[in-house]
Formats: structure tokens, sequence, C-alpha cells
């Protein structure tokens, strides 16, 4: 019985740790799929109002030299 006891536990131990590392990869994700869901949000407004200025770039202009 005392083996098996402690089989179970590193069996569960053993699922716990996959679970862990799965919600870990998904959730890692989360900021680049809000991202890509952003822009399409902005793609979508651009094409239904042709009118509207196109977004500002987020990087800087070249310094001059």
């Amino acid at each position: 019985m005392d083996g098996t006891a402690i089989i179970i536990i590193l069996a569960i131990a053993g699922v716990a740790s996959v679970l862990l590392f799965a919600v870990k990869g998904l959730l890692d994700q989360v900021p680049d799929v809000m991202e890509s869901a952003g822009r399409a949000r902005d793609s979508w407004h651009r094409f239904r109002s042709p009118n509207l200025p196109p977004p500002a770039d987020d990087q800087e202009p070249p310094a001059a030299a």
C-alpha cells in the first residue's frame, strides 16, 4: 500500500505540473492575441470609414545626423 500511495502522489504531481505548463503557455499568448485583435479592429474601422487618418506609428523618427 505504501508503494501505491507514492505512485499516486507522483502521478498527481505530474498531472498538475503538465497542467500548469499548459496554462502558462496559453497565458503567454494573451498579449499577442490582444494586440492582433486591436490591429484588426483598427483596420476594420479604417475599411468602414476611409476618411479617417492613418494611425500614428509607435516608432520614433530617426534622428538627423
